[in-house]
């Protein structure tokens, strides 16, 4: 099947023709210029002095004169005097009369013979030519009428740039939107996989637009906007596209940033614009993508003269103003809700608020079979294991697998997409690649595989810890090992003793090292653990009130714009002092049971370590024989 050829935009266009104007001028500017040096050169290779036609005509009727022959040629006179061979004199008749009637007698004439030989000595010969300087004409033309040209050219040239530059300033408040009608690819609820409560919040939307009067009749109104709400990469703009292709109505998309301009008004005036042509295709939606863009809290910001308020002001107007019938819906994406400005979340506005949340199991599960759609596959590929592993991945990240999955099987040479391939993928994406390249010595190997023994002990026998999936030493992404821990189901909720396990299995690592090699040989390849239990430790100080001092507070954040003077936090100086005590204890306690685990079980290390130091990665079904006889001491429990 050919090749379609792309359509030229506007501004394709425009830039063609400028360039073939240039192209123009450029050519006739050497033409120019090449007629100005044939002509010089013309004029600088024969010098002649010009003489008054009267002069030539009295020394040519004197039988002594000096000139040996004149060659007339139209108008032109070239006047060869007695021994020499070239023409060195010019003279220029008169156009109102022969040279007979000016004066001039060809003496010679009627001769013949001896009697021609001897008048010619006396009396010059007279030749008559044909003017056939054809090129002389053309040039003389050409200098003066291509510059003429060049010219007119130039000034047309310059009166449609400007043209050009009023039309686009006209066009500056135009919105930017994109049409998605009835002439491009529909997008139903069918290609959307999952999340099947923000889809039925969404069906009533498309009821609404495909049967009007069935509510109407009720006194309902359809509501005026949508806001779609949920973390990056879950199908926010998908799901939009599949309530316009479901109600087959007009679908303009925009992003929130295409309306800010560093001129003021502009976002305004494209609003306006936007609405304008919804209204003329209504019933319609318009879609606006990271509508935070131009919709932060005006009292957060300040300044009433901003150009994001003005936008923000005009969105405000054409969604709930005086003319509130005009048969369009506002969708809006955002994953910072909290940013938004109240007056655009009110009812009248945004009237509905989906949630558009991370994909469960079953609906990972579905999504994956989506991406993997149309890809040649092994019978043998458990998507049902890949969804299991991938809690908390949005549709875009398993999107992202099943594409890596393809890659690397082609990468492979494989003509069927594998269970490794699959693997890998998911490895990649959640980690890293394996840096092959990374050679690590003997010494260096040894501490990493017992930190990440470490990690797999301290987290086997912790009970509210999730199971120890796979344990790997070789480097990825920006680790030096990885120890993966899964959950046997989803939840939506993790209690105290489940988060303390968490903390105690990350500072695992660290305990290891600090068991093995001694107190003083520590390593910086705890670090990003670290990070990890301070953030942990902190989020459940500061944001779930899980403190032993603190319990049951938590401190505003950002959005709330409540911060103290002193500190630029939402909490004294003193809660300052008492949150990093609650954190330092929280790490303190984690070290300390995971030490004791360690302690305990130092037999169960020292296995693991070595099968690791020998297979550089195992497999869960590799790991029970060797953590099923690790047990928890009665020091590091809980309860």
């Amino acid at each position: 099947m050919a090749d379609k050829v792309p359509k030229k935009t506007i501004g394709q266009k425009n830039n063609n023709t400028s360039n073939t104007i240039r192209s123009m001028l450029f050519i006739l500017v050497l033409i120019c210029f090449g007629a100005f040096l044939i002509s010089t050169f013309n004029k600088s290779g024969t010098q002649k002095t010009e003489v008054p036609l009267s002069d030539v005509i009295r020394r040519a009727n004197d039988p002594n004169g000096d000139i040996a022959k004149i060659t007339v040629t139209g108008q032109n006179l070239d006047i060869t005097l007695k021994g020499k061979d070239q023409p060195t004199e010019t003279s220029r008749k008169d156009g109102s009369g022969t040279l007979y009637e000016q004066g001039l007698v060809n003496h010679c004439i009627d001769l013949e013979g001896e009697e021609l030989k001897k008048c010619e000595e006396q009396y010059p010969k007279i030749e008559y030519k044909e003017d056939s300087n054809v090129w002389g004409i053309v040039l003389d033309v050409a200098l003066t009428v291509l510059p003429l040209i060049a010219v007119v050219i130039f000034f047309s040239w310059v009166m449609r740039q400007a043209a050009s530059a009023n039309n686009q300033s006209m066009a500056f408040g135009k919105s930017r939107a994109r049409l998605y009608g009835p002439d491009k690819k529909k997008v139903t609820f069918k290609d959307v996989a999952g999340n099947e409560s923000a889809k039925q919040d969404l069906t009533e939307i498309v009821d609404f637009l495909k049967n009007p009067k069935k509510y109407e009749k009720l006194g309902a109104k359809i509501p005026r906007g949508v806001l779609l709400a949920g973390d990056p990469g879950t199908g926010k703009t998908l799901m939009a596209r599949a309530v316009a292709g479901e109600a087959d109505v007009p679908f303009f998309s925009i992003s929130g940033s295409e309306f800010a301009e560093m001129f003021v008004g502009v976002g305004a005036s494209r609003v306006r614009d936007l609405f304008s042509k919804a209204k003329k295709n209504a019933p319609s939606i318009i879609f606006i993508d990271e509508i935070d863009a131009v919709a932060h809290k005006r009292d957060a910001r300040g300044g009433a003269g901003r150009e994001d308020e003005q936008t923000l002001n005009q969105i405000l107007v054409e969604m709930d103003g005086f003319d509130n019938d005009s048969g369009v819906i506002v969708m809006a994406a955002t994953n910072r809700v909290d940013m938004l400005d109240k007056a655009l979340l009110r009812p009248g506005r945004f009237d509905r608020h989906v949630n558009v949340t991370l994909p469960e199991r079953k609906d990972r599960l579905e999504i994956l079979k989506v991406h993997f759609k149309g890809k040649p596959v092994d019978a043998n590929v458990d998507l049902e294991a890949l969804a299991k592993k991938t809690a908390g991945s949005s549709g875009a990240d398993l999107a992202n697998i099943a594409n890596e999955a393809a890659i690397t099987a082609a990468r492979e040479g494989h003509k069927t997409i594998s269970n490794h391939d699959v693997t890998e993928a998911f490895e990649r994406v959640a980690i890293g690649p394996e840096r092959k390249s990374k050679v690590m010595n003997e010494k260096e190997r040894k501490i990493t595989a017992y930190h990440e023994a470490g990690h797999a002990v301290v987290g086997h026998v912790l009970p509210d810890s999730d199971p120890v999936h796979k344990v790997t030493i070789i480097p990825r992404g920006s680790t030096g090992g990885v120890t993966w821990f899964l959950p046997p189901e989803d939840r939506s909720y993790k209690n105290i003793y489940e988060l303390k396990d968490i903390l105690a299995r990350a500072m695992g690592g660290r305990m290891a090292e600090k068991l093995i090699f001694g107190a003083d040989a520590i390593t910086t390849g705890a670090s990003a653990d670290l990070k990890n239990v301070a953030e942990l430790a902190k989020s459940m100080i500061v944001e779930e009130g899980m403190g032993a001092n603190l319990r049951n507070i938590v401190f505003p954040g950002e959005e709330t714009g409540y911060y103290t003077i002193t500190t630029g936090k939402p909490y004294s100086e003193k809660t300052a002092e008492v949150i990093d005590a609650e954190i330092k204890k929280l790490s303190d306690e984690a070290a300390k049971r995971a030490e004791d685990v360690l302690k305990a079980n130092k037999a169960v290390l020292d296995k693991l370590a070595e099968e690791l130091l020998a297979h550089e990665t195992l497999e869960e079904t590799e790991l029970e024989p060797i953590l099923k006889s690790a047990k928890l001491p009665t020091i590091a429990k809980l309860h």
